[in-house]
Formats: structure tokens, sequence, C-alpha cells
């Protein structure tokens, strides 16, 4: 049986959608599965033992310049791969218009998706073959997996779900034996960082341990802030910069995580670490980690300013 998935974006999205395919894996033991993807997050569908073929989309890439000829001929010969397999089933996960209209409906095989009452963009339903009501008070992680259960007819396990990733990483683990920890400290909206004043107190705090700290970036301005964090502190290391799989192995090889609302903490969670994740507006029942030992520490007013370091210290000694 081929299944295609269309989950495109973002990071935390299409990690979300892992545990469904492992569960359907175990459910039809023929199944294999093709996932269209962002052209950034390729790498994620790779890592999971039951997809063939990745096939990136460029959406976010192509919308700057539609209608240039370069652009257009991207979209045709993505098209044309798209039509030339013949698919037993294809899963919109995405449930959004742009998905629905520019890759779903392009596709050949019958379509799924979520039905009007359970949907972000009702419209996207339009375009699908079967719809399937799927109750939105739930983990996102369960939505998607119940949204293929009902597409794949089978019943959903009772079982916390499996993402299936961490085993790739294993033969590629760091050879410091996991005496390390990792300070996910970049996030795209202000008002999910944590202070600095906070971050480097936590360092402080972590000294005595001997415990060495790892703290990646991904743009300039994370960087300079990384630098300003390990200023003065011989335990820390700021990272150069990585590729996601890069980052997923140094996440995988870690002892704990500390992480504010990024995607990076949801991948920390596919990788089965330890992790505390800091929110201050965002509220996780949605969406926080899913997983093995995955914490949240949610601020009291809202803000990240009232989390403390020592909170977040007390947590962390669960781990190390």
């Amino acid at each position: 049986m081929r299944v295609l998935v269309v989950k495109t974006s973002s990071m935390g999205d299409v990690l979300h959608t892992l545990p469904a395919l492992t569960d359907a894996a175990n459910c039809i033991p023929d199944i294999t599965f093709d996932w269209v993807v962002e052209e950034n997050f390729s790498l994620i569908p790779s890592w999971h033992f039951a997809v063939d073929e990745v096939i990136p989309v460029a959406i976010r890439r192509w919308r700057k310049n539609w209608f240039a000829k370069a652009i257009r001929q991207e979209r045709q010969q993505f098209i044309a791969h798209l039509r030339h397999q013949q698919y037993d089933c294809i899963i919109d996960a995405q449930g959004l218009i742009k998905s629905a209209f520019l890759i779903t409906r392009k596709a050949r095989g019958i379509k799924h998706g979520l039905d009007r009452q359970s949907i972000k963009e009702p419209i996207a339903s339009w375009f699908y073959d079967v719809k399937h009501h799927v109750p939105k008070q739930m983990h996102a992680i369960e939505r998607v997996r119940l949204l293929f259960a009902k597409s794949l007819d089978y019943t959903q396990p009772d079982s916390i779900g499996d993402y299936a990733i961490a085993r790739h990483f294993l033969s590629a683990l760091p050879t410091d034996n996991q005496q390390y920890l990792v300070f996910l400290h970049a996030t795209t909206r202000e008002e999910k960082h944590w202070t600095e004043a906070a971050w480097r107190e936590l360092i402080e705090l972590i000294e005595p341990t001997g415990l060495k700290i790892k703290l990646p970036w991904g743009a300039l301005h994370e960087q300079a802030r990384a630098l300003r964090l390990a200023q003065g502190f011989n335990h820390v290391e700021v990272l150069p910069k990585l590729s996601l799989n890069e980052i997923a192995t140094i996440i995988a090889g870690s002892k704990a995580v500390v992480s504010v609302d990024t995607g990076l903490s949801h991948l920390t969670a596919a990788l089965d670490r330890p992790n505390i994740t800091l929110f201050g507006k965002t509220d996780p029942k949605l969406i926080g980690g899913y997983g093995k030992n995955q914490h949240s520490i949610i601020s009291t007013d809202k803000t990240m300013q009232s989390i403390s370091a020592n909170e977040v210290y007390q947590q962390l000694t669960d781990f190390i």
C-alpha cells in the first residue's frame, strides 16, 4: 500500500506527523509513504523508516516571485513528478487552502482530510474525497494520529505515539558520553524569548555540576546572543553554524535540553531527550512537548520574565 502524506511545514508540525506514520506502519505491514514537505524541512521525513520518497516543495520560496519563468518551470516539474505515481491513499495533514489547492488536488488517488468542523481553513476540505471529523481539543500529535487511523481504517493505538527517529541517530552520537546540556535560546517571536540575564544565571548554576553547555544558533543575531550568554564561562560552547542533521545529532547526544518554544524543542521531544520548555503566553496543552521526559514551565503571568533560573534548575536536577 502506497500513501502520500501532505504536510509541508512548519518544523514542529512536520515532526508532529511522525508518530502517525509509526502507528500506520505497525498496523499495516506493507505500507510505505511518500511525503510532500517544504524543502527546508525535507530531511525530517527521511529519518523515518516508513518513508520511501521525500518530495520537496518550495511554496515559501515560489510565492516571492510566483510568475517568474524559472519558478513556473519548477512548479510544473513538481506537479509532473507528483502525478507520476498513483496512490492508494492521499492524506492532507496540513489542512490549509494552499496545500489542498496547490498539492493535494493534483495528486492521483483518493484524497483524505479533515472536515469543515475540524480544519483550520474550512474551504480546504472542498478538495478532499473523504472528510474526517477530529476534535480540536486534542494535542496536535493525537489529532494527526486519529486522522491517519480514520483515513487508513485501523484503530488508533492507546499507547503514546512513537516518533521513531531517535534510532536514526544512535550510530552517529557524539563521543563525550552525554555529559553536556543543550540550551535552545533562539526563537522567532520576541515574546517567547527568555531574558539573557536568566539564561546566564542558569548557566552559572550549572557550572558546579561539571556539565558542559552547548549553544546552537541559526541566524547572526542568534549567534551574537549566544556569544553574550557564553561570555566569561569556560563550560559553555557556542557551536558553529550547523545543518539540521548536525543539530539533531548534537541534541540526540545530550544529557538534557532547556528550550524556549521553538521548532527545535519539538525535535528534542522526537529524539527522546529530556527537555524543559519555557512558555509565556502560549498554552502548551495542544502543541507543547510530547513524548518521554517532556516538561513545561508555564509563566504565572504569561510573560517569560517571571520564570526564574532557579525554578528551571530545580527541574533540571532530575536529569543531571
